[in-house]
């Protein structure tokens, strides 16, 4: 019984979240074997072999293969999956799009958001926003998982020694080809891998406010910005800040949320955040009650108070 780890990267470096997917592939049993398919992506592979814990890296290789184009690594993963009992996924952008279609392909069920492994054959994952934990068995002979990030402790991103072994690279199955990308520039920390998020919701009121109140604040801590869904909806932050179940799912060591109220939808996306600091002028806010720390204020004095004091 072994576990295939479909790796994130750029075809140069392993995205963070694959770290993770290790770990809960650890826990599923046997030895765990990754797969990095790209385009040139050598040095990738060679990062993905120093993983600790991996046993293998698949290396598959050509022009197709080079931007994750969903549908074509679908068919290399389907390609590779008759050797493995489990194939997992981070459960980010890349890897929502390519596991379902994975799961079709083989005719199994897909389970999705897994945040522990129980057993080979047992997974927990949250259901209803995350107010209720599912236990879910699956009797499938490949079980097709996306792992939710948060939910495991990442793998050591070096110590390791694993084989690296080039495998056949499937034909472009056509459905869909690469035109182009526009890639957001962005000085600060990645959201999902920042250590510190500075979150604003709808109460800042402007996207100019935004900025200017909780800019200083992320600059003073190196932290990484964030927002709500409404923030987002009303135009005061771009799309790749919002924080969410529709958002991002985040647990950075902290994470301070200002004028955000707490609905269901945003603390499913932030409760496993190691502290939570809560600044909201509405003592009855939701957000007060999963934060370690709430102070009932004006945001407007309150966070250029704290950027003075830092």
């Amino acid at each position: 019984m072994s576990s295939l780890v479909i790796a994130e990267h750029d075809n140069a470096h392993i995205k963070g979240a694959t770290l993770n997917t290790v770990t809960a592939a650890l826990a599923c049993g046997g030895e765990v074997h990754v797969l990095v398919a790209g385009g040139d992506a050598g040095a990738a592979a060679a990062a993905a072999a120093q993983i600790a814990g991996v046993a293998k890296v698949l290396h598959a290789d050509a022009p197709g293969l080079a931007h994750g184009l969903a549908e074509t690594v679908a068919l290399q993963v389907v390609a590779l999956a008759g050797s493995y009992s489990h194939i997992l996924f981070p459960a980010t952008a890349g890897g929502k799009n390519v596991a379902p279609r994975v799961a079709a392909l083989l005719d199994v069920a897909q389970i999705s958001d897994a945040t522990k492994i129980v057993s080979a054959d047992t997974f927990e994952r949250p259901i209803y926003a995350g107010n209720a934990i599912a236990t879910v068995q699956s009797l499938d002979k490949i079980k097709v998982i996306t792992v939710r990030t948060t939910g495991f402790d990442p793998a050591a991103a070096s110590g390791g020694s694993a084989v690296v072994e080039s495998v056949a690279a499937t034909a472009d199955g056509g459905s869909s080809r690469y035109l182009g990308s526009e890639i957001a520039k962005n000085d600060r920390p990645e959201l999902t891998a920042a250590k510190i998020i500075v979150s604003g919701g709808r109460a800042l009121g402007s996207e100019e406010k935004f900025m200017a109140v909780l800019t200083p604040l992320a600059d003073k801590l190196g932290a990484a910005l964030g927002a709500s869904r409404a923030a987002v909806d009303a135009g005061y932050a771009p799309n790749d800040w919002q924080v969410g179940q529709t958002g991002k799912i985040v647990a950075p060591q902290l994470y301070i949320a200002c004028g955000i109220s707490g609905a269901i939808q945003h603390l499913a996306g932030m409760k496993d955040s190691k502290v939570i600091v809560a600044i909201n002028k509405d003592a009855e806010a939701p957000i007060f009650s999963v934060a370690d720390y709430g102070l009932e204020a004006d945001l407007f004095a309150a966070v250029p108070e704290l950027v003075e004091k830092l």
